[in-house]
This record gives structure tokens, sequence and C-alpha cells, in this order.
């Protein structure tokens, strides 16, 4: 996710540092950590990490992200989405992987892992049907 020994994604790394107020849309190609409060939207199509002093106010868009703060607004993580345990998430999430950790809190409705999951949905519809039909024959049989 953040790379390590000084290494910065493409196009940098943006801090929102504690104490800082961002109202509006904020759009980032590199990685953005939130140590303030923000509200609007943060898009980046890097990673995120939200400390436990951040409040955001806003919609959220990540590749990947990390959460120990707080977030009210619809989160939308394309790989993983991380609750550390102080983590506080008041809208809906949808992300391909997400980790929990215990006292995390999310009020909200959950998807995850998009096409894949509705695909797997819908082959599990398909194959209780065929059970389904499979019993209702068998007992015709008997």
């Amino acid at each position: 996710m953040f790379k390590k020994d000084g290494e910065f994604a493409e196009g940098g790394e943006t801090v929102i540092a504690r104490g800082v107020k961002l109202e509006g849309d904020f759009n980032s190609q590199g990685n953005v950590i939130v140590e303030g409060e923000v509200s609007g939207s943060v898009t980046t199509s890097s990673d995120l990490r939200v400390s436990e002093s951040a409040k955001i106010n806003a919609d959220v868009k990540a590749r990947n992200a990390v959460v120990a703060g707080q977030i009210s607004g619809n989160t939308k993580i394309q790989d993983k989405l991380e609750l550390m345990e102080t983590a506080s998430i008041d809208g809906d999430i949808e992300t391909g992987v997400l980790s929990v950790a215990p006292g995390a809190r999310v009020n909200g409705r959950i998807v995850m892992g998009g096409d894949t999951v509705s695909e797997a949905v819908k082959g599990n519809k398909k194959e209780n049907k065929k059970s389904e039909k499979n019993a209702d024959m068998a007992e015709d049989e008997i």
C-alpha cells in the first residue's frame, strides 16, 4: 500500500495535517494522509490513510485505504479497505476486500467484490434452482 523508505507513489504524497480544515472537492493522483478535517469529497487514484484524529464529512474514493478515524459519507475503495479498531464509518461501503478490526464501527450497507460477487450470487441462484428442480423430480419418482 504505502511504500516504505521514503518512496512515494506516482504523484507524491499529500498530508492534510491535524488542525487543518479542508472544504471542497479534493482530488489527487498520489497517496493521501488525512489527519485533520475534510468536508466535500476525497478522491485519489492511489492510497488513502485516515488517522485516528481525522474527521471526513465527504464521499471517499481510493485504490486502497486504511481508516482509523471517522468518515461520514459513502466510501468506495477499489482494492482493499482496512478498518482499524478506532474507525467509524457512517455511510455505504463498496470495496474488493474488507478487513475489520474488533471495535471498528460501521453504520451502512457493505458491498464487496463488485462484479465477481454479483456473478457468484447469480451462479449460486442457478445451482439452487437446479437442486430444487432435481429434488422435485426425485419426489415425483417416489
